[in-house]
């Protein structure tokens, strides 16, 4: 497994940075390296630490989180990832983001799922740099996945079903670390078998999740859903 990726949240609001880092906690391809609640500790914080990912928020106490981006030079070959998390929806705050190479934009509120799908986008896009450090010509799919946006990838659950749940059993599936039928995910999350069924089938759908029947004795086979690894 490649080594987790190194996550800096900068958050002014307390209750809301803790709930952005135990969700980031719970993906297995990230790990919180740090906090910061103003533009000025964020810019001595991501220089101290150098982390790979940053959760950014833009309405800080002393300077927007735009400011932090320049004060940090990412213009000078910097590896950064960041991940806007901001109430900021303004047509010029999303220019400048964007002319700053901010690829992943979040407007809160947003659902959970929204920002679990970007961290698995930023996980595959380094997983794809890692497989290329030798020099290897990139095809466009690798190209993609390293440059294109992903802003408007997200879509909500079909009606029926939960994001909340979504979350759980997407999670759930992850740290399983193996695949699982649908009557394992059922128990480990506490639902129906037909319920987990319904979600493992919109996650395959979605492209956050893998089939395989599985053939054994007589009878239909049994379908086998596994979280793709990054860079699957």
């Amino acid at each position: 497994m490649s080594a987790q990726l190194r996550v800096v949240i900068v958050e002014d609001d307390l209750a809301v940075a803790l709930i952005n880092r135990e969700f980031v906690a719970s993906h297995a391809g990230f790990k919180v390296v740090g906090e910061a609640h103003s533009g000025t500790d964020a810019v001595g914080l991501i220089e101290k630490l150098r982390p790979d990912v940053v959760l950014l928020d833009f309405y800080l106490p002393d300077f927007s989180g735009l400011e932090v981006l320049d004060r940090i030079g990412r213009g000078r070959g910097s590896s950064l990832e960041v991940i806007a998390v901001t109430a900021a929806r303004d047509l010029d705050s999303v220019r400048e983001a964007r002319a700053r190479g901010v690829r992943h934009y979040l407007v809160k509120p947003f659902m959970a799922s929204a920002l679990f799908e970007r961290l698995d986008e930023v996980a595959r896009q380094f997983e794809t740099m890692r497989r290329t450090l030798g020099g290897r010509l990139l095809d466009q799919r690798g190209v993609d996945e390293i440059i294109a946006s992903t802003g408007g990838r997200y879509s909500p659950p079909p009606k029926g079903l939960s994001d909340v749940t979504l979350q759980r059993v997407h999670l759930a599936l992850q740290a399983a670390g193996t695949d699982l039928s649908a009557a394992e995910l059922a128990e480990r999350v506490g639902m129906s078998r037909v319920g987990a069924r319904r979600y493992l089938e919109h996650l395959v759908d979605v492209g956050r999740a893998t089939l395989t029947p599985r053939y054994g004795g007589a009878g239909r086979p049994e379908n086998r859903y596994r979280s793709p690894a990054p860079g699957d």
